[in-house]
């Protein structure tokens, strides 16, 4: 039996079902409740006496999120989500009348729900078809969009990873091509940061978002933001608060002197008791090594393939090397994925139904006890 990188044993959720659900969200390990009891129990006991620890755990965490980013600490904003995220860069940017946003077709609707909340600006959202079934599109056909917007194109929005079929985009590609045409490249990370190494700088992303209770292992209610430097030099701040400013002198003096750093974005008070939880994961991440983790859940995803091969299922997946994602989608003939998904539960195997079939979704604890177990859950469901 191959050893899952990542501890199973810090997940109680296992004594009760194979949880192959990660992208919808994460049953959090112990060390998340752990984190979360100490930062509260520590806040009850000692109150603003404690105020510049808690500072400097933020802190430390900023450093490890931007270690999984692979961007500076400067460019790390926390949040309390990823729409909250997207948002900030959406209402963020000066817009004109004719400015257009250039997206994929069959994205997840939360991800470009900002942009079409601009409506009243006059910016016009424009929808680049994918390819059938996986719902991949090539950076050549975003150019063919940014040509057509005829110069007027300020960004080009994408999932990393299409939350339904699991198709990755080749960020490094699209940034050069939304960069020859003047656009910013804005990515949702959110079903791919925790599982699959990034490299945001060097990919040359301007901006990206992600949610910290899916991939990352994290608790509800926390969320990153990544801004680079040259587009925060631009980026209207909404909501300005005592935590957005520069290192502070006077505190009770609000001169607006807003921090260089994505700092700047965190408008209020802190979410530290969620953020401590998010940080925990993300430690053991950084630990185990996501490459490690990618090349579990990689070769795990191979193996339920061919498994659902064997069954008669299509796979609706892209699996090349360069498109695969930890979603693995398959159809089943004429079964409703709905119904599938709900006898997989009963069998204790939690999945969900997207996309138009069920979606897969494993992470680095997931054994072959749990392969072999959903794949015969599988032919259960298929042969009634």
């Amino acid at each position: 039996m191959t050893t899952p990188p990542i501890p199973r044993y810090e997940f109680p959720v296992a004594d009760r079902f194979r949880y192959i659900d990660h992208a919808t969200m994460a049953a959090p390990p112990t060390m998340v409740a752990h984190a979360i009891a100490r930062e509260a129990s520590g806040a009850t006991m000692l109150g603003s006496t404690a105020e510049d620890r808690r500072i400097e755990r933020l802190e430390r965490v900023r450093a490890d999120a931007a270690a999984v980013l692979g961007v500076h600490a400067d460019d790390v904003t926390f949040t309390g989500n990823t729409t909250q995220g997207m948002s900030l860069v959406a209402t963020g940017l000066a817009w004109k009348p004719g400015d257009v946003v250039v997206v994929a077709d069959r994205d997840h609707p939360l991800t470009t729900a900002p942009w079409h909340a601009l409506a009243d600006r006059g910016v016009e959202v424009r929808t680049v078809p994918v390819d059938e079934p996986s719902w991949s599109v090539e950076p050549a056909r975003f150019a063919d969009a940014l040509e057509a917007a005829d110069g007027r194109a300020r960004a080009v929005v994408v999932s990393w990873v299409n939350a339904a079929r699991g198709w990755r985009h080749d960020l490094a590609a699209l940034a050069d091509v939304a960069h020859a045409h003047g656009a910013l490249l804005v990515v949702d990370l959110i079903q791919g940061l925790g599982v699959i190494p990034a490299d945001l700088t060097a990919w040359g992303v301007d901006a990206a978002v992600a949610g910290g209770h899916k991939w990352l292992l994290g608790p509800e209610g926390t969320g990153l933001l990544h801004t680079s430097a040259a587009l925060r030099a631009h980026l209207h701040v909404a909501a300005p608060s005592w935590s957005s400013l520069a290192e502070q002198g006077e505190r009770w003096r609000l001169d607006l002197d807003l921090d260089p750093t994505g700092r700047r974005f965190e408008g209020g008070t802190r979410n530290n008791i969620g953020t401590a939880g998010l940080g925990a994961t993300i430690d053991m991440l950084l630990g185990v090594g996501i490459e490690v983790v990618w090349d579990h859940v990689s070769r795990w995803g191979d193996q339920l393939v061919a498994g659902l091969d064997q069954l008669g299922a299509t796979v609706v997946s892209d699996r090349s090397p360069g498109g695969r994602s930890a979603i693995v989608t398959a159809t089943f003939a004429d079964h409703d994925p709905d119904a599938l998904v709900e006898h997989l539960l009963a069998r204790g195997i939690a999945v969900a139904a997207r996309g138009g079939g069920v979606r897969f979704a494993p992470h680095g604890w997931n054994d072959d006890d749990d392969l072999a177990a959903t794949l015969d859950a599988v032919a259960n469901a298929w042969s009634r």
